[in-house]
């Protein structure tokens, strides 16, 4: 039999075809093999098949042979990922407030690429279950790989930090001013990435989210406060500044002054519809959250700046709960 030009390759195509096209349900038969091997311009034959696959085998693939009926079914068994491991990533990912919606799918398309094209399905389908806020600053994916660099350089890092405006603009805080400070961990809370690091001028330990850090650059200036550092408990800080909240889907009307715009942005997203009143320093909004003490709470910590309009019984559930707590200290 004459040689194709592909013949060289052909271990390296039988490999791919079978990772990609083969799991514990969908096997290939030899004249299957074969026919796939001839797509990629590569001719083969039954015997040479065999020997294809012992050779691969040998080096490590683990490659199935299954009886049914009359013909023998060859599949990809164990991989160096689980499909049902796959999944938390995927959802992981998705989850994520800190990745944003076009590196979230650039990131699942790869992790696809490690299981066969059927089981790439149900990641897709483990994709469509969730819509959930994401970041809209797209070098967030890149600002975490900068850090973790600085870290690992024992490096200052210098950034500009934003945040949103009621018109849904970013606007540089200290007026542009650029922050400088010793990076030393990063904390995933609440669905953020935030940045533990330590403010020289201060002297103390600060937290940023690294999705309104902007132009990351890493200095030639050694790290400080590594003693400070040493001293905190990470969990404990985490858990004082981050919180969730649960309960039963509401759209909830809320006011609030214009320089909260960016609270309530950053917690329920951009896409929430801003309007104004006939308060010039006042707007309106109409937000669909989980109505439970936790997010009572968090309206009630916002202070007077915020307020709930309605609808009436969320409106009593704040003045029942306010009540509560006006009790529960007096």
């Amino acid at each position: 039999m004459a040689k194709s030009g592909n013949q060289k390759s052909k271990l390296l195509y039988l490999r791919q075809i079978l990772l990609e096209r083969t799991d514990d349900d969908h096997g290939m038969t030899t004249p299957e093999i074969i026919e796939a091997l001839a797509q990629h311009g590569i001719r083969a034959d039954r015997k040479t098949i065999y020997q294809d696959l012992e050779e691969l085998q040998n080096f490590g693939l683990d490659i199935i042979a299954e009886k049914r009926g009359r013909q023998t079914y060859y599949y990809v068994g164990e991989r160096p990922y689980e499909l049902a491991g796959l999944k938390l990533l995927v959802d992981s990912v998705q989850a994520a407030k800190f990745i944003s919606e076009k590196k979230s799918q650039e990131l699942i398309k790869k992790l696809e690429g490690l299981v066969s094209r059927e089981q790439a399905k149900e990641l897709q389908r483990q994709v469509l279950i969730t819509g959930r806020v994401k970041t809209m600053n797209e070098s967030v994916y890149y600002n975490v790989d900068e850090i973790h660099s600085a870290i690992h350089l024992d490096r200052t890092i210098r950034f500009q930090y934003f945040q949103w405006n009621v018109d849904k603009e970013m606007i540089l805080r200290k007026d542009g001013a650029w922050y400088e400070v010793s990076p030393w961990a990063l904390l995933w809370d609440d669905e953020y990435y935030y940045l533990v690091a330590y403010d020289a001028e201060a002297g103390i330990i600060k937290h940023y989210r690294v999705d309104k850090m902007l132009h990351i650059t890493i200095t030639e200036s050694p790290r400080a406060g590594r003693e400070v550092y040493s001293a905190q408990d990470l969990s404990a800080y985490s858990k004082s500044l981050f919180g969730m909240y649960g309960g039963e889907p509401t759209k909830v009307r809320i006011e609030a002054k214009n320089d909260m715009a960016g609270v309530l942005i950053d917690r329920f997203g951009k896409d929430i519809v801003i309007s104004r009143t006939d308060d010039p320093d006042w707007f309106l909004t109409t937000v669909e959250v989980r109505v439970s003490r936790l997010f009572l709470g968090w309206i009630f910590a916002l202070g007077e700046d915020v307020r709930i309009v309605g609808p009436a019984d969320v409106v009593q559930m704040a003045r029942e709960e306010a009540a509560r707590l006006l009790a529960q200290y007096a």
